[in-house]
């Protein structure tokens, strides 16, 4: 394991990969669940490096993010195409994603949420805002397009505790 010091210096090659598809996963009492994003932000904000990532009010993992305060995105660095893809098209309600994908997982070191057991990058957070997306303040263009459905996000920043390479 490599510790990295500063997110912001892998924070590029960490948001390509994210495109694909990363896993991120909540614990609050005994749930678990992951689930696949393939979008998120990075920066610094409130003095501090944050990873903000977007969960629909639809999706399982909003019931289990929103009884906690972290998680943990886990991006991997070869090839779990078929992992990520699973774990964005069933949801946990319906299938246990660990055991379908053969997916383990490891403590994580700052935060109660595991990290995914894969080769990659692992970003521990701490959540320190969230907000519900009001679409009256959404451009047009992007409600018709990715909102049809009017299934908006929650956008969650977490404080980054960790951040750390396996292999």
């Amino acid at each position: 394991m490599t510790e990295i010091t500063s997110p912001m210096d892998i924070a590029k090659e960490a948001m390509e990969i994210i495109k694909k598809g990363a896993f991120l996963t909540v614990k609050a009492g005994d749930a678990v669940n992951t689930m696949t994003i393939g979008w998120a932000t990075m920066g610094h904000i409130w003095r501090k490096d944050v990873l903000m990532v977007a969960v629909r009010k639809s999706r399982h993992t909003f019931g289990v993010i929103e009884k906690t305060d972290h998680f943990t995105v886990s991006v991997p660095t070869s090839d779990y195409k078929k992992e990520v893809l699973f774990c964005g098209t069933k949801s946990g309600k319906d299938f246990d994603k660990f055991k379908e994908c053969n997916l383990k997982t490891v403590p994580g070191k700052t935060v109660a949420s595991p990290v995914i057991d894969i080769p990659g990058y692992h970003f521990e957070c701490r959540i320190v805002y969230k907000t519900a997306m009001d679409p009256k303040f959404l451009d047009a263009a992007y409600d018709g397009s990715l909102y049809s459905d009017k299934d908006y996000h929650t956008l969650y920043f977490g404080e980054i505790t960790a951040c750390y390479k396996t292999e």
